[in-house]
């Protein structure tokens, strides 16, 4: 495959770099788990694109290495850390717009432009293998301003004036706010801060900020307040009481589920049948009911009551918004209006005057 050649070169490069001594192809081919002649294959390759290769024989065997006066280029990272930065475009490619964004890009333009001709070129090939796709996000190309406003706010620690607009009621009040810290979660971007209308410690979403403005008061943050202990305990960006959540899903959901990381609480008990058992402890429950529901029947809320009874109330409801449809498909026709059937019952039945004549 493309992408596992790619990945073998890369490799291979990076040994060939910190060798001055050079490899024998048995010690290649046993270090990239490959046989000889396709180690041949990817030194040509290399020296084709560029990379000055050179062989030499030393006690009836023939060694390979670059040429001592090659480097990777005039920069201080490693060829790693390079295409981790350039995976780091990838990730914030959901902020693009951003400062967060720019900055990333400005930054590996520098490292670019300082790497030779045959790493920059052969970098470029390898990110077109291996890419990292964003998954739904906001869009933030438009809240420039707001999002250098917080930065500043919250490096100087001076207090905000803003207005924002509610996500469940759409109304829009205007509040002071002490940011302490910007964040980017599931999407979307979030300031979490001591806000001055309610008194309370708060999450705000970033795209509902409506106007902000630094104001000239400086503030000291809560000196109790610890960001993870504040996000720990919640399923998603919504702070609220821990509680033992008991979810058990069917065979159809159990790998997808067992794969991945959901919570730092998250415990998987493997039940009857191939199905699983995740136990957590979080808060944040409409988050966290959304999340369920999104798995249909496949889950099923065992505890706490609380929950169950929000989810099947929400299961409820969207059954009653497709039961009519539902129960037409299963008589397998769609009623007509009345008063097409009463028309059409007229046309086919006899006439009174007809039949006495």
């Amino acid at each position: 495959m493309r992408g596992e050649q790619l990945a073998r070169q890369w490799q291979l490069i990076q040994r060939l770099a910190r060798s001055r001594a050079g490899f024998h192809l048995d010690e290649l081919a046993a270090e990239l788990e490959c046989v000889r002649r396709t180690v041949y294959r990817d030194l040509d390759a290399l020296m084709l694109a560029g990379f000055p290769v050179v062989s030499e024989k030393r006690d009836g065997r023939v060694y390979y290495r670059f040429l001592e006066t090659f480097r990777l280029g005039d920069v201080p990272f490693t060829p790693d850390e390079i295409l981790a930065l350039a995976f780091g475009e990838d990730l914030l490619r959901a902020l693009e717009g951003t400062v967060f964004h720019d900055s990333i890009r400005s930054a590996l333009g520098k490292i670019r432009a300082g790497l030779g001709p045959e790493l920059s070129d052969y970098l470029s090939r390898l990110g077109e293998s291996f890419r990292v796709m964003p998954g739904p996000h906001k869009n933030y190309a438009d809240l420039r301003g707001t999002i250098q406003v917080l930065n500043d706010a919250v490096l100087s620690r001076r207090t905000l004036k803003m207005r924002y607009r509610t996500g469940r009621t759409g109304t829009i009040s205007s509040r002071g706010l002490d940011p302490y810290r910007v964040w980017y979660q599931s999407g979307g971007l979030y300031v979490v801060g001591f806000d001055h209308k309610s008194g309370e410690i708060r999450t705000f979403a970033v795209d509902r900020i409506r106007a902000l403005e630094a104001g000239t008061e400086r503030f000291e943050p809560n000196p109790e307040f610890d960001f993870d202990r504040y996000l720990g305990g919640s399923f998603g960006v919504i702070a609220e009481p821990a509680t033992r959540v008991r979810i058990q899903f069917d065979r159809r959901w159990a790998t997808y589920v067992e794969e991945r990381i959901w919570h730092v609480s998250q415990r998987i008990t493997k039940r009857a049948g191939g199905s699983i058992e995740l136990e957590m402890h979080v808060g944040g429950t409409a988050e966290l009911r959304t999340w369920i529901l999104s798995f249909g029947s496949g889950a099923e809320v065992l505890e706490p009551a609380s929950l169950r009874d929000e989810v099947v109330t929400e299961l409820r409801a969207a059954l009653e918004r497709y039961a009519p449809a539902s129960n037409a498909a299963r008589r397998g026709a769609i009623p007509r209006p009345r008063a097409s059937r009463d028309a059409a019952r007229s046309a086919s039945a006899p006439r009174r005057g007809d039949s006495a004549r």
